[in-house]
């Protein structure tokens, strides 16, 4: 794992029944031994009355304890004295932790590392006014690969996008425990802004607002899911944490039937450009679309979407400037300039929006990934999945994808 972050008490209980059922114990080389005066035997510190009972210093974990879960919460517990100090420390580092305000318990604040031994040193002073020192070690869990879920993380730390850009977390193994994983999810935003998390598969979820991200916002992504359960013998393999920051409002507005494109920057039309569109057969979708990524300069053919590039409809174009994908399926904005006759006036492309060059570069150097597209006219409609459809379903069945 990498990285460890704090994780919340949530995901212990779990792994503490897979350990044991005896609850707290404590390790046999105590280096306080118990007391054998009796009650009036004179053998007290002042001389007669009961003799004070040594702290009694107490872990969630056998000593020598092999293979405990990586989701396991380590506490400490006094009883007849208090906790001073604990330490507990494997070849990666010291496990953080937080000391009650009556100084009786301690927990540690981080879930644990697979494969490690840990060691424990707990001071504590009884009501007897003795110093005591608890020992013990013990060993996590091995874990493979397929045994640790990654989560990686869009937008990128520090990237601007557009305000359509939702929050994407992938993960590489799948999550079954999504309702957990959830929970140590948040997103927060400068100014605040509501929002959900929607799982689109076992591997991917997106968090959005509810309307769209106001420019200017700065966005704080924290998931903590280091060492979490997520199901099916599978574990959180590091948390991560990513700022990032929305840009100027950028909304473009196409009408399919007259085709133009309206241009908003900031709620303002700064510009009406001609455009074309898919013709029969290959119509575009109508919806809300997301510029997921832009480049100057790439190849398109046919061969990409199934249609063979000699074929009457088949193409192999080796330099399409100005590209900007709006969808998986293979949907862009970009310069057509061999269909300028036709743009503002008919639809004769494969399902892209060609624009001229001098129109495409334009719009290319003045959006963002994340930018706004509405595209209308067809019976042809966007989906959730075929790239960034999160904006073609209600705030309402929005919500409804959240496991909580």
């Amino acid at each position: 794992m990498f990285l460890p972050r704090a994780a919340r008490g949530v995901a212990v209980l779990a792994g503490l029944l897979a350990l044991t059922a005896c609850g707290l114990s404590h390790s046999s080389n105590d280096s306080q031994p118990p007391t054998t005066g009796h009650a009036g035997d004179g053998s007290g510190s002042g001389g007669g009355g009961v003799q004070a009972t040594p702290v009694a210093l107490k872990t969630n974990l056998p000593h020598d304890a092999q293979g405990v879960p990586v989701s396991h919460v380590v506490r400490v517990r006094a009883k007849n004295g208090t906790i001073s100090a604990v330490t507990v420390k494997s070849k990666d580092g010291t496990l953080p932790g937080k000391l009650a305000g009556d100084h009786t318990s301690w927990k540690a604040s981080q879930l644990l590392e697979p494969g490690v031994t840990y060691h424990v040193i707990v001071h504590g002073v009884g009501a007897d006014g003795k110093k005591s020192i608890k020992r013990s070690h013990f060993s996590t869990q091995a874990l493979t690969l397929a045994q640790q879920t990654y989560p990686s993380i869009s937008p990128l730390a520090g990237q601007t996008v557009g305000v359509g850009m939702p929050v994407v977390v992938r993960f590489d193994v799948p999550v079954h425990n999504k309702a957990l994983f959830e929970k140590h999810m948040t997103v927060t935003s400068q100014p605040a802004q509501k929002g959900s998390w929607y799982w689109i598969s076992d591997n991917e979820a997106h968090w959005r607002p509810q309307h769209y991200w106001k420019a200017g916002t700065k966005v704080q992504v924290h998931v903590d899911v280091n060492s979490l359960p997520a199901g099916n013998g599978v574990y959180g393999q590091e948390s991560r944490d990513i700022d990032f920051n929305i840009g100027d409002a950028h909304l473009y507005k196409v009408n399919m039937t007259t085709d133009q494109m309206q241009v908003f920057s900031n709620g303002k039309l700064i510009r009406t450009l001609p455009v074309t569109t898919g013709k029969t057969g290959f119509t575009t979708r109508s919806g809300i679309k997301v510029i997921e990524d832009k480049t100057p300069s790439m190849e398109m053919s046919s061969a990409s979407i199934g249609i063979p590039v000699n074929s009457p409809n088949g193409y192999d174009i080796k330099d399409v400037q100005w590209a900007m994908r709006l969808t998986n399926s293979g949907e862009f904005i970009h310069a057509a300039p061999w269909s300028e006759a036709d743009q503002g006036n008919s639809n004769v492309s494969h399902g892209c929006t060609g624009l001229s060059t001098a129109d495409a570069e334009w719009l290319y150097n003045m959006s963002q990934v994340g930018d706004v597209v509405q595209e209308f006219g067809t019976s042809n409609h966007m989906t959730l999945t075929n790239g960034f459809g999160d904006w073609n379903l209600s705030w309402k069945d929005w919500k409804k994808g959240s496991a909580l």
